[in-house]
């Protein structure tokens, strides 16, 4: 699974060029990990890494350049994707 998080990761990284590596890894981890738990609890049947890493890949394709405006409008991972502040 680390090949296909390494390889949405660099497409994630080609699409939104506001992310950099650390954030866009953690964008798909997000991503991967929200739709495999959103669809275990909906009952399906895990359809396996192949099929998330495809399902992951459109919505990169989709919304990828936009993912970095998503923080002002989603408090819910502000914490998480939100640069820490200088000290």
């Amino acid at each position: 699974m680390l090949d296909n998080i390494k390889r949405l990761t660099e497409l994630l990284m080609d699409k939104n060029s506001n992310l950099p590596e650390e954030k866009a890894m953690l964008w798909v981890e997000l991503l991967w990990s929200d739709y495999e738990a959103t669809s275990a609890k909906a009952g399906y049947k895990f359809q396996g890494a192949d099929y998330t890493e495809n399902l992951v890949r459109q919505l990169i394709i989709s919304y990828g350049d936009k993912l970095h405006l998503f923080i002002a409008k989603n408090s819910k991972y502000a914490d998480l994707l939100s640069d820490p502040e200088p000290q």
